[in-house]
């Protein structure tokens, strides 16, 4: 199990490098903190099996003006395909909605909800997938994360 996951972290790395991610882009530096005024926390559980939580903090300093924040996360395998677009939960416009482009009125923590499906409404299976937040254009953050079945 520990060499499967140690062969699958180096596949991960050579990919990410391929597609011009760097280690602490891809949660190589848990201590990494805020970036440009967004932070994108550990999912829990991880690993999970079939659904998880995703944390995120956007920063006062991203509400310029009184205007809103647009966020997106999306959910990537390890070849950088997009899977899918976890839902917001406690959002102003409801519950279940994409966190795709989705406006954000206040600072704060906030979490969305991935079931573990792609978009066609299919489990996924075990492996890496990696989650990445962008907020108002900025340079997103991008985390791994782990499906164990």
């Amino acid at each position: 199990m520990r060499r499967t996951t140690g062969v699958l972290s180096v596949l991960l790395l050579l990919l990410c490098a391929a597609a011009g991610l760097s280690a602490q882009d891809i949660g190589g530096d848990p201590q990494s903190g805020q970036v440009n005024g967004f932070q994108l926390d550990q999912n829990y559980p991880n690993p999970f099996n079939p659904e998880t939580r995703i944390p995120f903090t956007l920063a006062e300093g991203l509400f310029v003006e009184g205007r809103p924040a647009v966020v997106s996360i999306r959910i990537f395998n390890i070849l950088t395909q997009l899977v899918a677009s976890p839902v917001a939960l406690r959002h102003p416009s409801g519950q279940g909605v994409a966190v795709d482009q989705l406006e954000y009125t206040q600072p704060g923590r906030y979490e969305a909800y991935w079931d573990g499906n792609d978009q066609m409404g299919r489990q996924v299976s075990s492996g890496i997938y990696l989650m990445q937040l962008s907020v108002n254009g900025l340079k997103p953050i991008t985390r791994k994360m782990y499906v164990m079945k």
